[in-house]
Formats: structure tokens, sequence, C-alpha cells
């Protein structure tokens, strides 16, 4: 399942990583459960789906501390700093960190689902 993300001129940002990581969650539940798993898309390519998270995660977090530095700059009357680019970096922080836990409680359900499975 693929949702298309929109940055803040119209422009369809890259979710390959989050496709990704979802893809292996899923198959990782499969094989849990006994199914056969399917070869998830885009898995192929060697990433390390700690690496995948972790980068997430970093990216999440650089969004955060870069939106955070521009509202304080537009807080102490920084001529440089303009409220609609403080406004809109501060909502991609949100949207992105709204996705992160998104994808923490698909984590979750996946390990309650693996932990639940009888042997």
């Amino acid at each position: 399942m693929e949702f298309a993300k929109y940055n803040d001129r119209g422009d369809i940002m890259e979710t390959k990583g989050i496709d990704q990581l979802l893809a292996q969650l899923q198959a990782s539940t499969a094989l849990a459960r006994g199914e056969a798993a399917k070869p998830a898309e885009g898995a192929s390519n060697g990433a390390d789906f700690a690496q995948t998270l972790q980068s997430m995660m970093g990216q999440v977090n650089t969004q955060q501390v870069d939106a955070e530095k521009m509202a304080q700059a537009f807080a102490a009357g920084d001529p440089q700093a303009n409220l609609h680019e403080v406004m809109s970096a501060l909502q991609k922080a949100n949207i992105s960190f709204q996705a992160m836990v998104q994808v923490r409680n698909k984590l979750v359900t996946a390990y309650q689902d693996i932990m639940n499975t009888q042997v």
C-alpha cells in the first residue's frame, strides 16, 4: 500500500523507505504465521532493516530540529525568517513525526502478532 506524500510546493515526496519498511514487516508477519512470504518489494537492494529505521528516525529528528531553529529565529525577530516558511517547516516536521509514530505502531503490532503466534 503506497500513499502519496506532498511537500509545500505540491511535489510528491519520496516514500520509498517507508514502503520498504512496511513490506518487510508484512513479510516477517507472514513468515511468523507459517505462510509463504512474498519477497518484499525493493528489499533485494541489501538495505538493512535497522539501518532503514534509524535513517528514517534521523530524518524526522533533523526536520524537527530545523523547524525549531526557524521558529526561534522568527520569534527573535530575524528579518530573514519568513512566517510562511516557518509554518511550513513546522507542519512538515509534524507530519513526519506522525508518520514515524504510525510506523512505530505497525512495528508494535507486528511484534505482538509474532509473540502471540503459537509454535
